[in-house]
C-alpha cells in the first residue's frame, strides 16, 4: 500500500486528533476511503508518534466539517503545501481570536474561507 501524504507534526500540541480508523467511524466509511481522501488531498492529515492522525477540528456532527473539504481545496491550489496549510488551519488569527480549524464551527467559516482565498493567490 503507498505511503500517505503526511504532514510532519507540526500541529499544536492542544490539537485533539483521531486515527483513520476513528475517522471512518465518525463518517461512516471504510478506512480505505479515509486513507483515499487523503492522499487525493481533500483531507489533511499528520503524523503524530509516528502514526496518522486528522485533527478532530475537521469533523462535524455530521461527518466532515461543512466547509474543510473546500478550504483544503482552496489552500492547496493557492499554492500552500500540506505543512504550510495544516499551520495556518492551527495559528490563531488575532481578529478572530480563533484558528481557522476552530472558526469553521462557528459564525466565523465564512471569513476563514475568504481569507483563504485572499491568502492562497
Amino acid at each position: 500500500m503507498a505511503s500517505l501524504p503526511l504532514s510532519i507534526d507540526i500541529l499544536p500540541d492542544d490539537a485533539e486528533t483521531v486515527g483513520l480508523d476513528d475517522a471512518a467511524r465518525r463518517l461512516r466509511i471504510s478506512t480505505s476511503r479515509v486513507r483515499t481522501l487523503i492522499r487525493d488531498h481533500n483531507l489533511l492529515a499528520a503524523s503524530r508518534g509516528g502514526e496518522p492522525v486528522i485533527p478532530a477540528a475537521f469533523f462535524g456532527p455530521g461527518g466532515l466539517a461543512k466547509h474543510i473539504e473546500g478550504l483544503v481545496t482552496t489552500l492547496l491550489d493557492g499554492g500552500y503545501t500540506r505543512d504550510e496549510a495544516l499551520e495556518w488551519l492551527f495559528t490563531e488569527q488575532e481578529d478572530l481570536g480563533l484558528r481557522p480549524a476552530d472558526a469553521l464551527h462557528t459564525d466565523s467559516a465564512r471569513e476563514v474561507i475568504r481569507r483563504a482565498q485572499a491568502q492562497a493567490f
